[in-house]
């Protein structure tokens, strides 16, 4: 490649746990309609097993992201762990560090560089984006002809019964990210940032483990989340609004304009409907602002029942989303009524479907049968949107792109990315789909025994090629003490 430099992402991989629990058997065993869940979550999940953890899946992707990529790992001078479900506070990306070091002395392959950073990024959903932009600046500085690996990893668990159950997900993506781009650009440049405290959005505060009643048939120390559904909805459409249009403001460019002329469209994507909601909302709000198809506005205003004036209003305004549920509690309302109103019934438009269809498209597939991975979801729908554009042999060179990132609590990112030359390359050598290949289906009684923490019969597994825990330490005297301390080894 000849001129500007253009640093980004030039490989990825993916790692998933093999045990899978489909929505549509969920739903038998729970009572809730197939019908619904299909259309608005998804079609399964994946459930991490007794041998694994986060630094596990996250130290196999980026095992993958080395063989498959042929990478010398003496130049890796950046190994970034994008995670919110990390189990010690005091090291982070070094604990994979260590894993993968072990696995390729056994593969007769050179450790990692002796001089790698290894920072690990917390906020939530977004960690690994941040990870990402950490990773971009770093080749764009000071790697010389080094370059940097980052690994979103994650487990999102949810109590059996509550509103998130069917949510769930686990798995890594790991990015190989150097000065001149294999795959695609990482725009930096133009990127839209935003950040705001929603206090009781989704959190995990520690005092939770202390309160009897949470998780109380669970055995295991478990990792559910505190969250408030419908506030945590209006904290994820106000802080992606904040970050796109942001974004389209160091781009100098319409909101109309550039929804229309983006090749694609990725979102952090909790569940499949997330990101629709998302994108009708953002487009209600570029054509309350006068920037595209103000006839379209009216008609849909008067379907809604609600007045443009006053959609034009909200689209002005700058809620404080933390005051009010302070004051309002479980009764906080929508802080967009109009928007939400005029959107959702922008969703029933065929032109409107048609449009995201278009543009949601490449790794929508594949993406239904991940469920949530957190930290995750965003780098995995895009892993499947180029190895779906390889395998079809799509023409999206050069064709813009966008990323949307979003951590609950909450902060977003909406960041630029553009398929480079060679880009199929790269991305024939993803193997997502080799990743969830030959998945373990679980019976009802093995999904709520390993959710649970309780022995799971009839479960066979041995592990291959991927690292498993072997014991967690008991040592607690004065001149050693290892309690609580994962070990690990690679199985191969």
């Amino acid at each position: 490649m000849s001129g500007v430099a253009k640093p980004g992402v030039s490989a990825m991989s993916a790692y998933v746990p093999p045990f899978r629990v489909r929505l549509q058997d969920w739903c038998d065993w729970t009572g809730n309609s197939w019908d619904k869940i299909q259309v608005v979550v998804g079609r399964s999940f994946r459930v991490p097993g007794r041998h694994e953890n986060v630094y596990t899946m996250a130290a196999n992707a980026v095992l993958r992201l080395i063989e498959q990529n042929d990478i010398d790992p003496q130049r890796v001078g950046f190994l970034g762990l994008g995670t919110e479900s990390s189990t010690d506070n005091a090291a982070g990306a070094v604990i994979v560090r260590g894993m993968v070091d072990r696995a390729l002395d056994a593969l007769g392959k050179p450790r990692l560089s002796r001089n790698c950073e290894v920072p690990e990024f917390k906020h939530a959903c977004l960690g690994g984006i941040y990870a990402l932009k950490a990773a971009t600046r770093y080749v764009s500085c000071d790697a010389g002809d080094r370059v940097g690996i980052v690994v979103c990893a994650d487990v999102a668990e949810y109590e059996r019964g509550s509103t998130g159950e069917q949510t769930q997900g686990a798995g890594a993506v790991a990015m190989l990210v150097t000065s001149e781009a294999e795959l695609f650009e990482v725009d930096l440049a133009h990127s839209g940032s935003a950040s705001d405290y929603r206090g009781p959005d989704f959190r995990k505060p520690f005092a939770r483990h202390f309160h009897e009643a949470y998780a109380p048939e669970t055995q295991r120390m478990s990792d559910f989340p505190v969250f408030s559904g419908k506030y945590s909805t209006y904290s994820y459409l106000d802080e992606t609004v904040m970050a796109v249009e942001e974004m389209l403001r160091r781009l100098n460019v319409s909101a109309g304009q550039y929804y229309h002329s983006v090749h694609s469209l990725f979102f952090h994507r909790p569940y499949e409907m997330m990101p629709v909601q998302a994108m009708s909302f953002l487009y209600v709000r570029g054509m309350a602002r006068g920037d595209h198809y103000q006839k379209q506005l009216h008609e849909l205003c008067e379907a809604a029942g609600v007045s443009v004036e006053t959609l034009v209003e909200e689209s002005l305004s700058n809620p404080d989303l933390f005051a009010s549920v302070s004051e309002q509690g479980a009764a906080v309302t929508d802080p967009y009524k109009a928007t939400s109103a005029v959107a959702s019934v922008l969703r029933k438009k065929p032109e409107f479907r048609d449009l995201l269809g278009q543009k949601m498209s490449m790794g929508a597939a594949t993406v239904r049968d991940l469920g949530n991975l957190y930290s995750a979801a965003l780098p995995v729908w895009i892993a499947a949107g180029f190895e779906q554009a390889a395998e079809q042999e799509l023409d999206i060179m050069a064709r813009p792109m966008v990323a949307v990132g979003y951590g609950s609590g909450d902060a977003a990112e909406a960041i630029p990315i553009t398929p480079v030359p060679g880009w199929h390359r790269a991305a024939s050598r993803i193997a997502l789909k080799q990743a969830l290949a030959n998945p373990v289906d679980l019976t009802r009684a093995q999904y709520e025994a390993l959710h649970d923490g309780h022995e799971v019969k009839g479960l066979e597994y041995a592990p291959r090629a991927e690292f498993v825990i072997t014991h967690v330490g008991q040592s607690y005297e004065p001149a050693f003490q290892d309690l609580g301390v994962e070990y690990y080894k690679y199985v191969g």
